[in-house]
């Protein structure tokens, strides 16, 4: 919330050139590459659908709430005043209430009640506007959103999980699944000694008929007895979570629920709250399986496929969340100097300045035209449209590796452009900073994404072909696009063993093609002109802020907002 009326005639000086301080934005209709997206990719319901989120989650009431659950970290409890064991995360009250937002409005589960509608337009643009409120608290919603695909693969689980994870509304007490009209999914995947390396894995399950004999054991017919760590257990407090185990098949997905058929806490023990660098708001947790109860999902021994299903979904939200960050930051760089002046002029004035934050511009466009054409894909593979299921196969893949390397320096570039009170708590740029990496790590970092790329087109011509006809569509329309294009193909010809040392090469410059012929076919001229020459082009360089000295720069700036 605004302070009422504060001072600016001090004992010593005068408060004077500073930006007034921050007021409720619509970010929906200030935001306007995302309107030109949504009616470029999304149907007109999907539109209208977020208007009122782009106005809540830019209130000042929201924003307070982020910052707030953000600076109270939540709190791990595990046992009550008697010493019975609860293994439990406390919030802190604007977690929950962001919580509300974003699930008793349906964001979770937009994707799969339009699903082939235009949902997943909805949801990631959602995820977008989300991210800016707080960034932390969307990963229960994009898990809990990303689980209907792998749940899918044992039709009677998700016959009994569905209706509860599709539910508009959110529900934090720690009770059975049955008693609750709404319900979240975590995701407890990976180990000390393995890492992304999750055919390492050593926690072992056993069916429940082969152990009902020792005490407390659970008496689910068909259920399973699992034994072991996990590294990472994302959203600790959710109701159930999908994790890999060990059987006699092999490694095998299983739904691990927060309580057991009884009714009784299943023997889920929290060892301790990550201390992590950002995510502050979202807890992450080292967990043990003590014998807890589980049910299988998939087919045996084939878990790693089962969850993938999953994965697609969160690596597509992991490659939209960087975005809504630094669309977040950009608007903050801006608003901070075209209010600030020095050298006699506003800052927003200035030559250099004016080149770097139109730069920043284009990256934040050019992520928002990848993130929702990868969205368009998995509504069309929704429909049994194959080029658009080749596309959703790749798509999420490359948009994440490349939005995340690109989002740190973004960061810091923002946080230059306020000088010193952006590397302060005041503004959001130090946490905004500090979350930068979470996505480019989970599921899956940059190495482990850019080999995951190389065996898709390896195993998967066809999503190759699907963007090739991406780009070929812009063909002839900006030089610099079509030598950067002809050069990848040569590249990608090559021999395996040559490929994986380019990985990084390759995923960049798929990436900025796609960027490019996405912004060519869609895309104001002046957007799509000046990223194709800044990013293809030779003069092309990794730093922020480098353009063609003719850019069209007030035609770039112009698109950032008020």
């Amino acid at each position: 919330m605004s302070d009422a009326a504060a001072r600016t005639r001090l004992a010593t000086h005068r408060v004077t050139n500073q930006p007034a301080p921050p007021g409720a934005r619509d970010l929906l209709t200030e935001d306007t590459p995302l309107g030109e997206a949504l009616a470029r990719e999304a149907p007109a319901w999907v539109a209208r659908r977020l208007a009122p989120l782009g106005r809540e989650a830019g209130s000042e009431e929201v924003q307070a709430l982020g910052e707030a659950a953000n600076r109270h970290p939540p709190e791990l409890r595990l046992f009550d005043r008697h010493g019975r064991r609860l293994d439990e995360v406390r919030y802190h009250p604007a977690y929950h209430a962001l919580m509300h937002l974003a699930i008793d409005h349906g964001w979770h589960a937009v994707a799969w009640q339009e699903e082939g509608r235009g949902g997943h337009q909805a949801h990631v643009a959602a995820l977008y506007l989300l991210t800016q409120a707080e960034p932390g608290f969307c990963c229960p919603i994009t898990m809990t959103h990303a689980a209907l695909p792998a749940l899918r693969q044992s039709p009677a689980v998700e016959a009994r999980w569905a209706p509860g994870l599709l539910a508009w509304d959110y529900d934090p007490r720690a009770r059975p699944a049955t008693e609750k009209s709404g319900l979240t999914v975590g995701m407890a995947m990976t180990e000390k000694q393995g890492g992304s390396d999750v055919r390492s894995n050593s926690t072992r399950a056993d069916p429940l008929a082969a152990t009902r004999a020792e005490p407390d054991s659970p008496s689910g017919s068909d259920g399973w007895r699992l034994t072991g760590h996990k590294w990472f257990c994302s959203a600790p407090m959710s109701d159930a979570f999908l994790t890999l185990a060990q059987t006699d098949e092999g490694l095998s997905c299983f739904l691990v629920p927060r309580f057991t058929p009884e009714g009784g806490r299943n023997a889920i023990e929290l060892q301790r709250l990550k201390e992590k660098c950002g995510n502050h708001a979202n807890a992450s947790a080292e967990i043990e399986y003590r014998g807890a109860w589980a049910e299988a999902i998939g087919e045996p021994g084939r878990g790693i496929a089962t969850i993938l299903a999953m994965v697609q979904q969160t690596r597509l939200d992991a490659a939209t969340a960087p975005v809504g960050m630094m669309r977040q930051a950009l608007v903050e760089a801006w608003r901070h100097v075209s209010e600030r002046h020095a050298f006699g002029r506003a800052l927003a004035d200035q030559p250099l300045m004016r080149v770097l934050l139109a730069d920043m511009a284009m990256e934040v466009e050019a992520g928002l035209a990848l993130s929702l054409r990868a969205a368009r894909a998995f509504d069309g593979a929704a429909r049994g449209e194959a080029s658009e299921a080749a596309l959703a196969r790749l798509l999420p893949t490359l948009a994440k590796y490349w939005h995340n390397k690109r989002t740190p320096a973004f960061m810091a570039e923002a946080m230059e452009c306020l000088g010193g009170i952006g590397y302060v708590e005041e503004t959001p740029l130090a946490r905004l900073y500090r979350e930068a990496p979470v996505n480019s790590i989970w599921e899956g970092s940059g190495n482990v994404i850019c080999l995951d790329l190389l065996r898709v087109l390896a195993r998967h011509p066809a999503s190759l072909e699907a963007v090739r006809e991406e780009i070929v569509a812009a063909r002839g329309r900006q030089a610099d696009l079509d030598r950067a294009w002809a050069q990848l193909e040569v590249e990608l010809g090559a021999a395996p063993e040559r490929l994986e040392p380019r990985a990084r090469w390759l995923a960049q410059r798929l990436a900025q093609c796609l960027q490019g012929a996405l912004l060519l076919c869609h895309g104001p001229p002046a957007v799509a002109e000046t990223f194709c020459r800044s990013r293809l082009g030779g003069e092309a360089g990794p730093a922020y802020g480098v353009l063609p000295g003719d850019a069209p720069l007030a035609a770039l700036l112009a698109r950032i907002g008020d």
